[in-house]
């Protein structure tokens, strides 16, 4: 029988409890857990600017027991190619994006997860400039 590969894609800045519930639920969901992690540019292009640099958040996601690997994400376009290439069972992502990837479906299963309630990278930014201030 062959393993079960999950997909999925963030830029996974400002690490939390978030990152690591989602990843662990993706990960239960097959055998293997890829990662497509956004580079700094393709952040900048999306008018994202992450706190730690892609080294840094790709050296912590290869630290998380559920990963197995990362790769870098440089635009929206090669999801696509980046199914066929790892042979993906499964797209994952949060369900904030709940139908934006939908078109996936004809290459392998979309799935959607619910985010932890009450946090975010967002919500961590904004409570270290509160505390800052």
């Amino acid at each position: 029988m062959s393993e079960r590969v999950i997909l999925t894609y963030g830029t996974f800045d400002l690490f939390h409890i978030g990152h690591v519930r989602l990843l662990e639920r993706a990960r239960a969901l097959g055998d293997r857990l890829v990662v497509g992690l956004s580079t700094d540019e393709f952040n900048e292009a999306k008018g994202k600017k992450a706190t730690y640099s892609y080294q840094d958040r790709e050296e912590i996601l290869r630290s998380v027991r559920f990963v197995s690997d990362v790769f870098p994400e440089r635009t929206w376009e090669q999801k696509v190619q980046d199914i066929q290439r790892i042979a993906a069972d499964v797209f994952v992502m949060g369900d904030d994006w709940a139908g934006k990837f939908d078109d996936l479906s004809q290459y392998c299963d979309v799935v959607y997860l619910s985010r932890t309630p009450d946090i975010s990278s967002s919500i961590v930014r904004n409570s270290l400039r509160i505390a800052a201030a």
